[in-house]
């Protein structure tokens, strides 16, 4: 007995949902680490704090997550700089390690999402 089989398959349609679950992916993933980096940007007037931002290019498929005030840098970098508790240099660059594995799994959560849909 023969059996058989039929597949149709629409890859236009899979690369699209592919890469609109990347393009969610990333931008839940930067605005993730915008929020623990929020809690330990310097604070004083909390300009700073407001200035974040988290973006995403979306034909590269990167994306970015910036603070834009004229001593952003300068806070980041200089660890002997004092700061309220919880509020450190390195106020990006930290949570973006400590975050790594969360970013990934955002990431492929609305990856494999996507593919479902």
């Amino acid at each position: 007995m023969t059996r058989r089989s039929r597949l149709d398959w629409n890859g236009d349609a899979a690369l699209r949902g592919t890469l609109d679950g990347a393009v969610r992916g990333l931008r839940l993933a930067a605005e993730h680490v915008l929020t623990e980096s929020r809690k330990r940007v310097p604070l004083e007037e909390a300009t700073l704090e407001r200035s974040g931002t988290a973006t995403v290019d979306e034909s590269r498929l990167t994306a970015a997550v910036a603070y834009d005030t004229p001593y952003a840098v300068r806070q980041h970098e200089e660890l002997g700089y004092r700061h309220d508790a919880g509020r450190t240099a390195k106020y990006l660059e930290g949570p973006l390690t400590e975050e790594a594995g969360t970013v990934a799994a955002i990431i492929a959560a609305q990856l494999r999402r996507s593919l479902r849909d």
